[in-house]
């Protein structure tokens, strides 16, 4: 703990956004940093709290007092190490996770908690920036090969830890370059790419080979690759999006969010888009179906591409602004956020259920018609019953539709003859150590419990490697989450035991 009484004397400061106006005449990011100062008064507020809640809060568990109080000291290096002993990516996660680690922060119960995110996103940056995150080169060579379908998050983190333990790792990516919905689902403005491809940097001095351009499942097969290596791990994403099978869906103008998002994203990296095949906002009434992330990045992209109007309709109903009497610490609470592209402009309702896609003679979108519902309690308990509001159905004109729904689970044909076995939800079924039904192969990430966060990604690929590591060499030296507290740190581990 850096100040006992930090909590007291400091009030919550979280980085600053640029000027909406600014930061919609750009595709970059614009959150500011605070200064060293007030980021080391902000780790002083960090307080001795016994049982730190937020390693449970966070799924990584990040050991959060200790680099908190490396930052108040100024000791970089050292809250680096912290921070890398449980998470490969915290750029990554300092820019785009939730922090559910804020919202478990035992100071959260009666006062507004510590600013983790901000805090962790300088450590990162800093270190990158001082030349501290260097590459990790194993001692020997362990002989063994591993192949990892999918460069996402949980794919890349487990292909570093596997590189480390000294085996030979190959990462397998389908679009032109690595990153999976990192690259091409994360809007620039909330991550640069420039972010991915410095970890890419020293990913590849560590050894791990990327080959882009390969759709395993079509390019290469399955079986092929279990031929090839020891072992295998599915870390693809959960790309299968939830559709709204209404009249008019078929109409010109009604699109995923993914087709829209991944080829902005294509876009500002150079690649060519067909003319045809575009899909802008730019002059046109946009309306956005969902309310949560995916949905806001819409919101956010359709305002740069300059939408001559942005409506974004939540289903469910709109949040109470401030914690409930229902809250039970340390759980997520369900209140009213903004994100920064909400922000920025748009209009956003709750409690909208589209019912037709209205089009015109040439087969175009137009219109949608929607009605408010509510949600009830069944006298005897139960699932809440969805009811329309009598009189409230509505035509608002929109002329591109983009539904933000969520995902399914991952795509169907990259199983093949392998026949990994699937649960009730369509993801591929694997046990406790990440072993899915056939021998040698391995799932992690949301292509296993399908659509989650990106720290949950993170630590499924590292649990996923140290049981790859473990079943090709009979035990394994990497951290997990039994061991991570009891490793040594990242300077202490830039060698792997000799084997």
């Amino acid at each position: 703990m850096g100040n006992p009484k930090g909590f007291m004397l400091h009030e919550r400061k979280t980085a600053p956004y640029r000027p909406s106006d600014e930061r919609l005449s750009h595709w970059g990011e614009f959150i500011q940093q605070l200064s060293i100062k007030e980021l080391q008064r902000q780790g002083a507020r960090c307080m001795d709290c016994g049982t730190p809640f937020c390693h449970t809060g966070c799924p990584l568990g990040n050991s959060i007092p200790d680099w908190n109080d490396a930052v108040y000291r100024d000791r970089l290096e050292e809250a680096i190490d912290l921070l890398h002993a449980t998470n490969n990516f915290p750029e990554v996660t300092g820019r785009v996770c939730p922090a559910p680690c804020e919202a478990s922060c035992v100071l959260g119960i009666n006062e507004p908690p510590v600013t983790i995110k901000s805090i962790e996103q300088h450590i990162a940056d800093q270190s990158f920036e001082q030349e501290l995150v260097k590459p990790w080169i194993p001692a020997r060579q362990s002989g063994k090969k591993a192949a990892i379908i999918g460069s996402g998050p949980a794919g890349l983190a487990a292909a570093q830890q596997l590189a480390r333990a000294g085996h030979a790792v190959t990462v397998y990516e389908r679009d032109s370059r690595i990153g999976g919905l990192l690259r091409y689902g994360i809007p620039d403005f909330k991550l640069n790419k420039e972010i991915i491809d410095r970890r890419m940097q020293q990913m590849e001095a560590e050894g791990v080979v990327f080959k882009t351009g390969m759709d395993v499942g079509r390019d290469v097969t399955l079986e092929q690759l279990r031929a090839e290596n020891d072992a295998v791990l599915l870390s693809g994403g959960a790309t299968q999006p939830r559709d709204l099978p209404i009249p008019g869906r078929e109409l010109k103008g009604v699109y995923f969010a993914m087709q829209f998002l991944s080829q902005q994203n294509h876009r500002l990296a150079g690649d060519e888009v067909p003319e045809k095949q575009a899909i802008l906002a730019t002059g046109k009434k946009v309306v956005v179906l969902g309310g949560g992330d995916t949905g806001s990045d819409c919101l956010g992209t359709s305002l740069r591409q300059k939408a001559e109007s942005v409506h974004q309709y939540e289903l469910l109903s709109q949040p109470p602004e401030a914690l409930d009497k229902h809250w039970q610490w340390p759980y997520w609470p369900n209140i009213l956020r903004t994100s920064s592209s909400q922000e920025e402009g748009g209009e956003r309702d709750w409690g909208i259920l589209t019912k037709e896609f209205i089009g015109d003679e040439n087969g175009a979108l137009k219109a949608l018609r929607a009605v408010r519902i509510e949600f009830k309690q069944p006298e005897g308990g139960g699932r809440p019953e969805m009811i329309e509001v009598p009189d409230s159905e509505f035509v608002q004109e929109c002329d591109m539709a983009l539904l933000a729904l969520g995902f399914l689970g991952p795509e169907k044909y990259w199983n093949g003859k392998l026949n990994c076995k699937l649960d009730g939800r369509g993801n591929v079924q694997a046990d406790e150590k990440y072993k899915t039904s056939v021998d040698g192969v391995f799932a992690a990430g949301d292509m296993r419990r399908g659509q989650s966060l990106v720290v949950w990604a993170i630590l499924e690929g590292r649990e996923a490697a140290y049981s790859m590591d473990e079943y090709l060499m009979g035990y394994s030296s990497l951290p997990n989450q039994n061991t991570q507290f009891n490793t040594p740190g990242y300077s202490d581990m830039r060698q792997a035991p000799e084997r």
